[in-house]
């Protein structure tokens, strides 16, 4: 095991919120607290002060106006006196924007290396919002930021590839595990399978798990259902299109169960046959490892991060990324052929049985022991940091 390490957390988002990064982060602290590394987290504002071993230190903030869950905290905080107070090996800024900003600001201070991890398509969602004209100003402001840490760590081939188009330098993919234990086909309850059927156990039950958002195309799962009025669909998660969405569905064989957690999360995966993912902006997208953890097929959208989970026509289908067609076809495909569709799910459990979370953390520590190698050989001590995000802005612009 490596020697103990001492690393202090910037991230935009923490808990309450719920999504693949908030998740990520509590099995990270879990496994930290476990191999004795000393961590302190700095977050936005909420209702807990620890968590695992880890001292959450919590900060007010402001809603971002296109993503009004994710509380943004000015980059001019101060917490120089708390990092000192911690003394750093390394410092970690999550989806740096403002909070992650000050981290890399004043971890430079203290001569300590900085690792950035990408998460968000925010260009991609910027499209689908009907913004695109954004993209190419956000993609500037990321570069900027990103290209001044040490490491930055994206969480598929596919995002790494999309990152280096894009000018940004000293990538390495930090893939995600997946709880193994607990999304499990032995979770299969007779109880919530009737319950998410509305029912009718007997007939075939689709899953969604996610955000409930138009970036997440939820919509999609529309004419899918439409077009195999036998099957049943639940929809777990919640967001700011919930309410349309449940306009939307209204009439049809859907439930809407809001968000769901621990065993009850469980459960909802191994009661259903199907798993349906119609995203094409995502750059990993945890809730399809922890389906096929589950036992069941997927169905999602030939893009992003999904090209490094899926294995089409072994663990699941693909559709092209605007096809709304071809979505139709393979969700229809696997209701109309159950058999293959245990088989597809049988061969995602034994492939999510190798990404187990202590595997993907163990690399992780040998990147965070990287990126300090790398800032010994060049010490940014050396360089002006008096407005970092003026130079991230500034670097943006530059072209």
């Amino acid at each position: 095991m490596a020697a103990s390490l001492r690393i202090a957390f910037f991230t935009e988002t923490f808990l309450p919120k719920v999504d693949g990064i908030v998740n990520t982060l509590c099995y990270l602290l879990n496994y930290l607290a476990r191999q004795g590394h000393a961590s302190l987290m700095f977050a936005p504002h909420g209702a807990s002060t620890h968590y695992a071993a880890t001292p959450l230190v919590r900060l007010r903030g402001f809603a971002f106006p296109l993503y009004p869950e994710l509380k943004l905290v000015p980059p001019t905080v101060n917490v120089m006196h708390e990092l000192r107070a911690f003394r750093p090996d390394l410092v970690h800024v999550v989806n740096p924007i403002a909070l992650g900003l000050a981290g890399m600001r004043q971890a430079r201070r203290l001569g300590a290396p900085v690792v950035a991890s990408y998460h968000t398509d925010l260009p991609g969602y910027a499209a689908r919002w009907g913004m695109g004209m954004l993209a190419p100003s956000i993609w500037r402001l990321f570069r900027g930021i990103y290209n001044l840490a040490d490491l930055t760590l994206c969480p598929s081939q596919a995002t790494l590839h999309e990152l280096q188009r894009q000018g940004f330098r000293n990538l390495r993919v930090w893939t995600r595990g997946v709880d193994t234990a607990r999304f499990h086909p032995r979770q299969r309850d007779p109880a919530w399978r009737a319950r998410l059927s509305g029912g009718h156990p007997e007939a075939p039950l689709l899953l969604y798990v996610g955000r409930l958002s138009p970036e997440k195309r939820v919509e999609w799962l529309l004419p899918a259902l439409r077009a195999a009025p036998q099957a049943r669909l639940a929809i777990v998660g919640d967001g700011p299109a919930r309410e349309k969405l449940a306009a939307r569905f209204a009439g049809t064989p859907t439930l809407f169960t809001g968000y769901l957690r621990g065993a009850d999360l469980a459960r909802a995966y191994a009661a259903a046959d199907l798993f349906v993912f119609p995203s094409a902006n995502e750059t990993l997208g945890n809730v399809l490892l922890e389906a096929m953890a589950s036992g069941l097929p997927v169905v999602a959208a030939r893009a992003g991060g999904p090209l490094d989970i899926v294995a089409e026509g072994q663990t699941g289908l693909f559709c092209a990324p605007d096809n709304q067609a071809e979505w139709i076809t393979a969700v229809t495909r696997l209701v109309q052929y159950p058999a293959y569709a245990r088989w597809l799910g049988a061969n995602g459990r034994a492939q999510a049985v190798a990404r187990g979370w202590d595997n993907v953390f163990d690399l992780l520590i040998e990147d965070y022991l990287s990126a300090m190698r790398t800032a010994r050989r060049h010490p940014h001590g050396q360089q002006p940091m008096a407005d970092l995000g003026r130079r991230a802005w500034a670097a943006s612009q530059k072209e």
